[in-house]
């Protein structure tokens, strides 16, 4: 009996796609450059989704949290937890049951309603108005890198470290969601377990440029 030949049904990267791949491949996680600063790595149990919101006396950003243990909201400048929902109501525990994918917020925003992007879809800004970019990658899957830029994005021609920066990668748990806040301040990337946050503001508000620190850890 003649075996019967398999047809080769996904094409063969090219030379520029594979050289590209490889390019981000042996590219080492590195700390964000000035002015970013790691704020915290959060671990969060069952993490869904993130989104993000303003506090409505300073307009820093906030990040709310959705997970498997309810609704949290942190501190974008800090990484402090700053409010708990552990039950949240039934219709508005996940956000796949509003067609804008939205929670209630919680705290200093109650009365208002956060996009969440993660596991039910959504997304958060990829872009800044002064030029940064913060893109998702997968030249080994399943696992995801997050590159921020200053190069106008992907294929990152110039040498790594000068115009781009592979800042995280999820070889860990699942990646969630990766983007800026509205205000071009924060990023946030969640992943099933955790989530980290990055800042270029201090705890004033105003814009910082140092060096960047130790991460730490709080529990959600």
């Amino acid at each position: 009996m003649t075996p019967v030949e398999m047809p080769d049904l996904e094409p063969k990267l090219s030379a520029y796609q594979q050289a590209m791949r490889e390019r981000l491949l042996a590219a080492p996680v590195v700390p964000a450059p000035g002015p970013w600063r790691s704020v915290a790595l959060v671990p969060v149990g069952g993490l869904l989704g993130i989104g993000f919101a303003s506090h409505p006396e300073d307009r820093r950003d906030l990040v709310m949290v959705v997970s498997n243990d309810g609704h949290g909201l942190f501190d974008a400048v800090t990484g402090e937890k700053i409010a708990r929902d552990r039950e949240p109501d039934p219709e508005d525990e996940t956000p796949d049951s509003t067609p804008d994918l939205s929670c209630p917020g919680l705290g200093p925003i109650t009365g208002s309603r956060v996009h969440v992007a993660g596991l039910f879809g959504g997304g958060l800004h990829t872009t800044t108005a002064d030029g940064w970019y913060l893109e998702v990658v997968t030249p080994a899957w399943p696992n995801d890198r997050v590159l921020l830029s200053r190069d106008g994005g992907l294929p990152h021609s110039g040498p790594h470290g000068e115009r781009w920066w592979h800042i995280f990668h999820s070889n860990y748990s699942e990646f969630r969601a990766a983007g800026f806040s509205p205000s071009g301040q924060t990023i946030a990337v969640a992943t099933s377990s955790d989530i980290s946050l990055w800042t270029r503001r201090t705890s004033q508000g105003h814009s910082q440029c140092a060096p960047e620190p130790e991460r730490t850890t709080n529990t959600a």
